[in-house]
């Protein structure tokens, strides 16, 4: 991998696949600050504070088909940096013999065929650049399988191993391969997706926020070409990260039972 330090970030591109909430939010709302043009593929429209520095376009990825021409539109041209941080959670925590088979291979599509669609649009595109990042958004559950979360469990370790296996690929390549790294949070995050599945009354003071990834964002975009090139990085509340090398994070199971 190249050492030698990235340019500016600006007049630069960036990819975030399921940047209109949560962590994939916080890390296109980093990028754009840094100066880079970022492209959101998500079912929603970015809104709020910030949304008018992004571009967007939808996408289902659910439907392979669409999913795939809407990535080849997003990774036309120079590419310098690319999110993953769509993901499937589930409707709610369950016993594998409660869950079915069309939510199962719905967290298949989102959490593992649509790494690897976008994998395959982004990478030869990412090479160019010469200083290309690929980072996807990780979790806990890949080091923690707990009860009421087989599926979600399963892809994203499933996940993990894709982006592992191709980080090793990339350092065969040596000065044209991509940097991969993977992030995720020490702890449960505020989004959308996790206020769908809590009752109204809960409280979040405890929980991370989105705009804690944002300070490994921007260094990723800015830094060392070759720095956390195949690690995954576990961000904490305040911004700041450690390697899972050096402490595994903590499960965010619970006892389910039937």
């Amino acid at each position: 991998m190249s050492a030698n330090p990235q340019h500016s970030p600006a007049g630069r591109r960036a990819l975030v696949v399921g940047g209109s909430t949560g962590i994939g939010r916080g890390v296109a709302d980093a990028w754009a600050a840094a100066g880079l043009d970022v492209t959101v593929l998500s079912r929603s429209r970015p809104t709020g504070p910030g949304a008018d520095a992004l571009h967007w376009s939808a996408v289902d990825l659910g439907d392979r088909a669409a999913a795939r021409a809407a990535l080849a539109r997003a990774t036309t041209g120079p590419l310098h940096a690319v999110c993953y941080a769509a993901v499937s959670y589930g409707t709610r925590r369950a016993l594998f013999d409660e869950t079915g088979e069309p939510e199962w291979r719905h967290q298949v599509e989102v959490n593992l065929n649509g790494l690897w669609l976008t994998l395959s649009a982004a990478l030869g595109r990412l090479r160019r650049s010469g200083t290309g990042l690929f980072l996807g958004i990780s979790s806990e559950v890949v080091y923690n399988a707990g009860p009421g979360r087989a599926g979600y469990a399963a892809t994203k370790a499933a996940a993990a191993a894709l982006l592992d296996s191709v980080a090793q690929e990339e350092s065969d390549r040596g000065g044209d391969g991509v940097r991969v790294v993977q992030a995720l949070p020490a702890g449960m995050v505020d989004t959308p997706g996790i206020r769908a599945r809590r009752p109204a009354d809960f409280d979040y003071g405890d929980y991370m926020v989105p705009a804690d990834f944002a300070p490994l964002a921007r260094a990723l975009v800015t830094a060392d070409p070759s720095a956390h090139h195949g690690d995954s990085l576990v961000v904490e509340r305040g911004g700041r990260w450690h390697s899972v090398r050096e402490a595994r994070p903590v499960s965010q199971s619970r006892v389910l039972t039937a």
